[in-house]
């Protein structure tokens, strides 16, 4: 079959003398055999709380063996949430469970018992920590273990025989040692104790297992992070920060083997904060300093019976995953796949991050630090294909693999919460779990803002419906975008357009995107060049004589809204600013918030001889000076109404240079909203489309809309909310099954009339990465 994504060609940089993962191109991967992982369900936490303003976040997850219910953690509130999935499409808070201290993890044992890893500590010195064990059926307490030290990870094994618990006794980052920042030792040591699982929770018994003496670096201070078990009883430790890996042997509790996760060159990545994306630095000898970890098959066994008859193959776990997010001095960015002798098999290179770029999830303010940060890995064997799953927690996206023989393919990207801590595969039920430990009101004490949720995805038929946009190679790598704004179909091509990218990103960019496939293609990006600098360019159109027409916002400082003509090339011809008298009522006014809302769309009105531009400004601009009352958008009726209820529409003549306006009455505030503006605008045949909407993301948003409407309407000056038809986008945004963003931002219609919507996901700050490119149909039927 085809490849339908031909420009999905990611590298995959691997050890010397090892095989190319990508090389075995006789694999299908599954969404080419007609099954792909697809979001079905978003669960924000905050539901299962009492108070919706409390902040809260899923950290990590676990699940009852039936698969129906998944236990949570939620530091942010002391307890543990349960949610149920029997109807994983439907999930429905279950309740909360305190849990007398900040809870690190949890696991569930059969579909008996929920044991949580509780951190009591009152100091990095005095580390302390204890086991709530839970009756799953009932939620009474059944034990409290003390396990000595502060616990961060736990697994159970799969024969409920052991619980392996590690004791991080983090560090103090601000403590220095040997000159550095957060160094080691800090003691008290870390270890790895063993729980067993015999009889009655009272009774189970606690073991230790040292990790001290393993590692190159502060052999004395073992920093453990996360532990995962094979169906040998076999416990895989990372020591994060000793950038090393211990293997356990769970009944004698020894240790059988250890290696030092080492260290990876790294070339074609962003090492540069400088708000822009250019994969071209270089990074040698980064420790890999792995966080979640994962056993994962290498190869078949047959067992023997006493009688001397084999039993079947079955698969063996004998192999390591590692996601390296790093801590200390380390992060290289991906993951790597090690035998148990430590020998490196595969590593990701610059692979994760090429994905997170070409998807449009690369956070450019990580770029100095650890970039993506892959900092989960889970693996679990769906039908007859091995996955692995590898989250980044500043991308806030799930790369999914398939392995076969240890080696990984790249496959899909899953959206995820912002965020993404804890992952967990559900085999038995064609499901992955993915939990977000961001939350608006703990970052911001905002309780309107992107909540935390836990994302529940299926295995089924059909091609994945994310991402619905990516971008080609040139010279060889991802082309970068991000931030997408206005859009502007190209003349007389029906199914291709421009777009811009805004202000998060210090060059201002013009992307070509071709919509014939799926999912649309960015093929190609110029950088604007020459004029004043400092734009934000939000809208895109294309003038009759071929040259190319952008609003630039401005704010409620010093950067002015503005109209910039470019060539094809993107060099700046023109640039236009608004009249002296608007100006200086601006820079007058005392009141400032919504001066910060201005050009957010332009498109190209014919007439006669020559052209208008009309300019959508987002919100109404409210001035207090007398002299200027006349020239806002709050009538004399509203003056004392901080948010106008009519924003405008700018009309500039490029041929007179002069301009006007028509008024546009917005709607209604929502009540979680602070505003309601435009943000975008287009032409199609003799009607104009622009979007309106509120500033509000997820349960929160109410208003997403196109509204059309002509200029023959507006005779009076005022295009009045029953002059407009509207098409509501809500239901188009939220069959994406996620949380849905605040920003519809581009929309071009083609010369057919068939309409297309881009979101704006914020340069992956404060916001998932995740972006939306909507096929609405054509403009006759939204407005019928």
């Amino acid at each position: 079959m085809k490849s339908h994504w031909p420009w999905l060609g990611v590298s995959m940089v691997v050890a010397a003398g090892v095989a190319r993962a990508d090389g075995d191109h006789d694999r299908k991967v599954p969404w080419q055999q007609g099954r792909a992982f697809e979001r079905i369900a978003t669960f924000p936490v905050y539901v299962n709380n009492a108070s919706a303003s409390d902040g809260t976040v899923a950290e990590i997850v676990a699940v009852s063996k039936n698969g129906n219910t998944i236990v949570y953690t939620d530091a942010a509130l002391g307890v543990i949430g349960f949610l149920d999935i029997a109807s994983p499409h439907m999930p429905i808070g279950a309740g909360t469970l305190e849990v007398d201290g900040s809870p690190t993890s949890v696991a569930v044992m059969g579909n008996r018992y929920v044991l949580a890893a509780v951190d009591t500590s009152d100091s990095f010195t005095a580390p302390s920590g204890h086991l709530k064990v839970f009756d799953l059926g009932t939620r009474a307490e059944v034990a409290t273990i003390d396990l000595g030290g502060q616990p961060d990870s736990i697994a159970i094994s799969e024969d409920e025989r052991y619980a392996a618990i590690v004791l991080e006794n983090q560090r103090d980052e601000e403590v220095e040692v040997d000159g550095e920042e957060g160094g080691l030792p800090q003691l008290p040591s870390g270890a790895l104790v063993i729980l067993d699982l015999v009889g009655a929770p009272q009774s189970w018994t606690l073991r230790s297992a040292a990790l001290t003496g393993l590692s190159a670096y502060a052999p004395t201070d073992a920093e453990p992070e996360f532990v995962d078990i094979n169906e040998r009883n076999e416990a895989v430790v990372t020591l994060q920060e000793n950038n090393h890996v211990a293997v356990v042997d769970l009944r004698t509790g020894l240790v059988v083997d250890d290696f030092s996760a080492g260290n990876v060159d790294l070339a074609g990545i962003d090492a540069e904060e400088d708000a822009l994306i250019e994969l071209d630095d270089s990074l040698d000898g980064v420790p890999r300093e792995p966080d979640a970890v994962a056993w994962i098959p290498g190869g078949m066994e047959r067992r023997r019976g006493w009688s001397g008859i084999e039993w079947p193959q079955r698969q063996v776990r004998n192999l390591i995953a590692t996601a390296n997010e790093g801590d200390l001095f380390g992060g290289s960015r991906g993951f790597s796949i090690f035998d148990r002798g430590g020998n490196v098999l595969y590593d990701s290179g610059a692979s994760f991050e090429e994905i997170a770029v070409r998807h449009g999830h690369y956070n450019d303010d990580r770029s100095e630090n650890k970039g993506s940060e892959p900092e989960a890995i889970d693996y679990a064997r769906f039908g007859d294909e091995d996955y692995l799953f590898v989250g980044s927690e500043r991308g806030s996206f799930v790369a999914v693999y398939t392995l076969r023989d240890g080696r990984p393919r790249f496959t899909q990207l899953l959206p995820a919460p912002l965020g993404p801590e804890g992952l967990l595969a559900i085999p038995k039920r064609g499901l992955l779990v993915v939990s977000g430990e961001v939350d608006s009101v703990v970052e911001d004490d905002e309780p309107f803002g992107v909540r935390s949720t836990i994302m529940i995805y299926r295995l089924q038929g059909g091609m994945p419906s994310y991402p619905q946009i990516v971008s080609a190679n040139d010279a060889g790598k991802p082309i970068a975008w991000s931030a997408l704004s206005g859009m502007a179909a190209l003349p007389g091509q029906s199914d291709r357009m421009l777009a811009v990218w805004d202000s998060f990103y210090d060059q201002g960019k013009i992307f070509t995107i071709d919509a014939s496939r799926k999912p649309a293609v960015v093929t190609r990006a110029v950088t604007i060049q020459g004029g004043s600098g400092d734009f934000d360019n939000e809208g895109i159109a294309i003038a009759p004589d071929g040259t190319y027409w952008l609003a630039s916002e401005g704010n409620a400082g010093s950067r002015r809204n503005r109209l910039l003509q470019t060539d094809t090339l993107g060099v700046v011809i023109d640039e236009i600013g608004l009249p002296a008298e608007i100006e200086a009522c601006r820079a007058a006014s005392t009141s400032r918030a919504t001066l910060a809302s201005g050009f957010e769309g332009v498109a190209v009105v014919p007439k006669a001889r020559g052209y208008l531009l009309a300019v959508a400004q987002q919100r109404g601009w409210n001035y207090t000076t007398p002299e200027c009352e006349a020239l806002d958008d709050n009538p004399a009726a509203d003056e004392n109404r901080d948010e106008p209820r009519y924003s405008r529409i700018w009309l500039y003549d490029p041929s007179s240079g002069e301009w006007d306006y028509v008024a546009y009455e917005l709607e209604p505030l929502p009540q979680s909203a602070s505003w309601v503006g435009l943000s975008e605008i287009t032409r199609v045949g003799s009607s104009f489309i622009v979007i309106e909407r509120d500033n509000r993301t997820g349960d929160f948003g109410e208003l997403k809309t196109l509204a059309k409407f002509t200029f023959g309407e507006a005779a009076d000056g005022v295009v009045s909310r029953r002059e407009k038809s509207v098409y509501d986008l809500l239901p188009a945004m939220l069959s994406s099954n996620g949380w849905i963003t605040d920003k519809p931002e581009g929309v071009a219609a083609t010369p057919k009339g068939d309409v297309y919507v881009v979101t704006d996901n914020d340069g992956v700050d404060g916001w998932s990465g995740e972006t939306s490119f909507l096929r609405l149909g054509n403009q006759w039927k939204l407005f019928h």
